[in-house]
Order: C-alpha cells, then structure tokens, then sequence
C-alpha cells in the first residue's frame, strides 16, 4: 500500500532542510510523518510546535509508555515502531515491554504498579476521552497535576499522530519496529 499523500522530497525550501536536519540523528533521512507533513509548511511548523519530545515534567521511560501505548491503541503502527526503534532500548523496554504497549488490559508483570497507571490512563482516555474519578484518585496519588497535564495532552497528540499516520497510509521506516503478532 502506498501512501496518499507523497512526502515533500529535496531539494526541500532553505528554512525546511535547516529545521528537518534537527529533528533526526546525523545520518538519517527526516521521517515520511515529517516529510508528509511538509507538504503543508504551516501544518508542520504548527505541529512541531505542539511536541512534547523535549525534556518536560515526566520520565522518558514514562513518556514513551504514553506514546507507544496510545500509538498501539490506536493502530498507529508507524509511530509505534519509529518510537520503539529510536527510544524503546534506551528507557529500558524488552520483549516483554513491546509486547505489553499493544497487549490488552494494563496488568503486564513487566510493568510497575505506578506504570500501571499510566496504561490505564492512556487506556481510559482512548475509550472515554475522560478519566473516571477511582483512576483520577489513583493518580494523583502517583503524579503531580504538571504531570497529569502532560500525560493528557501527550496522549492527545499521539492519537492525533495516530491520524495521520494511518489516514495517509504512511509505509513503515526501513528500521521501524514492528507490531508484536498474536501467537496461538
């Protein structure tokens, strides 16, 4: 399948080739999501300035638990695997941990009691767009309103991500992960 809308490809306009080389690693090509959005300069500009891939309020190992679970939630297979590829061995994630982001329910052994609570989290929040008051009270037990507030919107943006990945049909990165598939 290809993608619907083909990505901005080089020479890209002066200011674009400056901010696209910043968002990557040395040597690897800007991802097709950011290339795609280029297409749109302030669509893309208006998005990046939305990211909450910075250091902020929560834990890298916190954040891509939010990230690769709303991801997997919501079938953004692109994302999740840009995501497990760049960062998952770097906060730590195994096999066990992958498979956990896109399994069903919140009780993987792997996970924490306080990272529990974020799958579930992210869970209520694609189910409901709100969080009932027993994991509201759970949570505040666990994190700061700076960082329920970021738990929030990071998962807000995923989903949004999420959209684009998939309404475009976005192929994978040579070097993204994979979903896990069902055995049994």
């Amino acid at each position: 399948m290809s993608a619907r809308i083909e990505p901005a490809a080089r020479p890209y306009d002066e200011d674009m080739e400056v901010t696209l080389e910043k968002l990557m690693p040395p040597g690897v090509e800007p991802l097709l999501l950011f290339r795609t959005l280029a297409r749109n300069p302030r669509v893309f500009r208006r998005f990046m300035a939305g990211g909450l891939l910075d250091k902020g309020s929560i834990s890298l190992r916190d954040r891509e638990i939010a990230i690769d679970r709303t991801c997997a939630r919501c079938g953004g297979e692109y994302e999740w695997g840009v995501h497990i590829a760049f960062f998952g061995e770097t906060v730590g994630f195994g096999a066990d941990e992958i498979a956990a982001t896109v399994a069903p329910g919140a009780d993987a052994a792997c996970w924490s009691e306080r990272e529990k609570l974020i799958v579930r989290l992210v869970d209520q929040l694609h189910e409901t767009s709100s969080v009932d008051d027993d994991l509201w009270a759970a949570l505040k037990q666990e994190f700061s309103d700076e960082q329920l507030l970021e738990f929030i919107v990071l998962t807000g943006l995923y989903h949004m991500v999420s959209f684009v990945v998939n309404a475009t049909r976005l192929p994978m990165e040579d070097y993204a992960t994979r979903f896990p598939r069902a055995t049994g």
